[in-house]
C-alpha cells in the first residue's frame, strides 16, 4: 500500500460553480431521467399491453414484469458497483448506459410475457448499475458546499423522464394516430435514441480524481484537476493536504466487516431509508395507471395526463427543497420529509378507501405528497453515497440499493397489482398504510442515527480507509476566486 499525500480533494471542493459542473450534472444525471422514462412508459402502457392485439398481459403480469425490472436493477447494482470501485467510475457509467441501450431496443421486439419480462430484467440490470457508478462520480466531482442540493436535483430528473414517458404514451397510445400494436414498441425505440445521444456526451466526463488517488494514480488525478481549474478559470492553491495509503482493492469480507462493525449505525440508517422509500415508490408508481383504469375508468390514452402533475410535483420537490439539505441540515430535513410523506399518504389512502376522491383529486393530492417524498427518496441515495469511505463507496451504494429494493420493492408491484385486480379499496388502503408507516419509522431512525454531512468534504464525513490518522482530513475550503 503506497503512502501518498494530495490536495486534489480540497481543490475540487473549493471550485466555484461553473459551466463545467453543469456539463457533468447533465451528462451523468440523465441516468435517472432514463429510469423515469422506462418506469413511466411501462406503467402507462400497462392497460395497452393487456390487449389481445399486443402482448395480452394481465395486471399480475404487469406487476411481475415490474419486479423483473427491479430484480435486474438489484443485480446490476451489485455487479457494476463492485466494478466501479475496481475499474473506475467512468468505465462503468459508459458500460451501464450501453447495456440499457441494448436492452431497451430488445424490449421493442418482445412477443410474449416471458420475453417482455426478460427484457425488463436486462433493462433494469443496466439502470441498476447506473445508480452505483453515477452517484459515486457525481458526489466525488461536486463541491461539498452544494453537494446536497445538486445530488437531490439530479435524482429529481427521474421525473423529467416520467413526464417524457407520459407525453410519449399520450401520442403513441392514441389509436387515431398510431396502431396500438406498434405504438408501445415505438415508445421503447425512442428511449433508446435518447440514451444513445447521452452516451456521446458522457464520453467527455473525466474519471473521478478521488478514485484515482485511492489507486495511487496521483499524476493522472493532478492532470484532471489542473485541466478543470484551467477551464473554469481559477488559480491553483495548495490547501487541505490529505494523507493516505493507496488501497486498490477491498475484499468482500472486509467490506461486510466494516458495514456490520465500524459503520453499523450508518448501515442501519441506510437500510431504513432505502427500504422504506423503495416500497413507498415502487408499490404506488408502478401501478398508478392500473389504479386509474380499475377504480376510475380512465382510458389508456388519457393516463399520461394524470401522470404530468404527479411528475411535476416529484421533480420540483428535490429542486426546491434541495438547498435546505445543505443549510438546515441532513438530519432534520431527512426526518421531516420522510415523516410528512408518510402521514400524507396515510391520510390520502383513507380518503381513497372511502371513495370520496375523483381521479383528478387523487392525482393532485399524490402530487403534493410526492413533492416531499421525492426529496426524501433522493436524500436516501445522497446519504448512502456520502457516509462511507471512497474505497467502498460504489459497492456500498449498490449494496444498500440492492438490499433496500429487495426488502421494499420486489414484492410491492405484484402484491399491489393483485390487490388492484381484486377491486378492493379496503385492501389497497391497508397496503398503502404499510408503506406510510415504514416511512414514518424511517423518519425516527434518521433523527436517531442521522449523519450531519452538510457542507462537509467527503473525506471529513467519512475518512478513507487508507487515511493516515496522524494527518487531519481535508477541511471545508472556501470557493476559489476567479482570475
Amino acid at each position: 500500500m503506497t503512502a501518498i499525500s494530495s490536495d486534489v480533494p480540497a481543490r475540487l471542493d473549493r471550485l466555484p460553480w461553473s459551466r463545467w459542473h453543469w456539463k457533468v450534472v447533465i451528462a451523468l444525471g440523465v441516468s435517472w431521467l432514463l429510469d423515469g422514462l422506462e418506469v413511466t412508459v411501462v406503467g402507462a402502457l400497462g392497460p395497452t399491453l393487456g390487449r389481445d392485439d399486443t402482448l395480452g398481459l394481465s395486471a399480475a403480469h404487469i406487476g411481475w414484469a415490474a419486479s423483473a425490472y427491479i430484480a435486474g436493477a438489484v443485480l446490476g447494482a451489485l455487479v457494476f458497483g463492485r466494478l466501479a470501485d475496481h475499474l473506475g467510475r467512468k468505465r462503468m457509467f459508459l458500460a451501464t448506459l450501453a447495456v440499457y441501450l441494448f436492452a431497451t431496443v430488445l424490449t421493442a421486439f418482445s412477443f410474449n410475457f416471458a420475453s417482455f419480462a426478460f427484457c425488463r430484467f436486462l433493462t433494469g440490470f443496466g439502470i441498476g448499475g447506473e445508480y452505483a457508478a453515477i452517484n459515486s462520480a457525481i458526489d466525488e466531482l461536486i463541491p461539498a458546499r452544494v453537494r446536497g442540493a445538486v445530488d437531490l436535483g439530479v435524482n429529481g430528473t427521474f421525473w423529467i423522464g416520467a413526464a417524457l414517458g407520459a407525453a410519449l404514451s399520450i401520442v403513441l397510445l392514441d389509436p387515431s394516430l398510431i396502431n396500438p400494436e406498434y405504438g408501445w414498441r415505438l415508445a421503447f425505440g425512442l428511449g433508446a435514441i435518447l440514451g444513445f445521444a447521452i452516451l456521446l456526451v458522457r464520453r467527455h466526463v473525466p474519471e473521478s480524481p478521488r478514485w484515482l488517488i485511492r489507486h495511487g494514480r496521483i499524476a493522472e488525478a493532478e492532470r484532471i484537476v489542473t485541466a478543470i481549474e484551467k477551464e473554469i478559470g481559477v488559480q491553483k492553491t495548495t490547501t487541505g493536504q490529505l494523507a493516505m495509503r493507496a488501497i486498490p482493492a477491498v475484499p468482500w469480507k472486509e467490506i461486510i466487516a466494516h458495514l456490520l462493525g465500524r459503520y453499523r449505525r450508518r448501515t442501519i440508517l441506510g437500510l431504513s431509508l432505502m427500504a422504506s422509500q423503495a416500497l413507498f415508490y415502487n408499490a404506488i408508481f408502478f401501478t398508478y395507471a392500473l389504479v386509474l383504469a380499475r377504480f376510475y375508468g380512465v382510458s389508456d390514452a388519457r393516463v399520461g395526463y394524470y401522470i404530468f402533475p404527479f411528475a411535476l410535483g416529484n421533480f420540483l420537490g428535490p429542486l426546491v427543497l434541495g438547498r435546505l439539505f445543505d443549510s438546515v441540515g441532513r438530519r432534520r430535513m431527512i426526518a421531516g420529509s420522510y415523516g410528512i410523506a408518510g402521514l400524507g399518504l396515510l391520510a390520502t389512502a383513507f380518503l381513497f378507501a372511502r371513495d370520496v376522491l375523483t381521479a383528478t383529486q387523487l392525482s393532485l393530492l399524490w402530487s403534493a405528497i410526492f413533492f416531499v417524498a421525492s426529496a426524501a427518496a433522493s436524500a436516501a441515495y445522497l446519504t448512502v453515497s456520502e457516509i462511507f469511505p471512497v474505497e467502498m463507496r460504489a459497492v456500498a451504494i449498490s449494496l444498500f440499493y440492492a438490499a433496500g429494493t429487495a426488502l421494499g420493492g420486489l414484492a410491492g408491484p405484484p402484491l399491489y397489482g393483485a390487490i388492484i385486480e381484486s377491486g378492493s379499496r379496503e385492501a389497497l388502503f391497508g397496503a398503502y398504510a404499510l408503506a406510510a408507516v415504514l416511512m414514518c419509522g424511517a423518519a425516527l431512525v434518521a433523527l436517531w442515527l442521522g449523519v450531519d454531512a452538510e457542507r462537509k468534504p467527503l473525506e471529513e464525513v467519512c475518512a478513507p480507509l487508507g487515511a493516515d490518522p496522524v494527518f487531519p482530513a481535508a477541511t471545508n475550503p472556501a470557493p476559489a476566486s476567479r482570475r
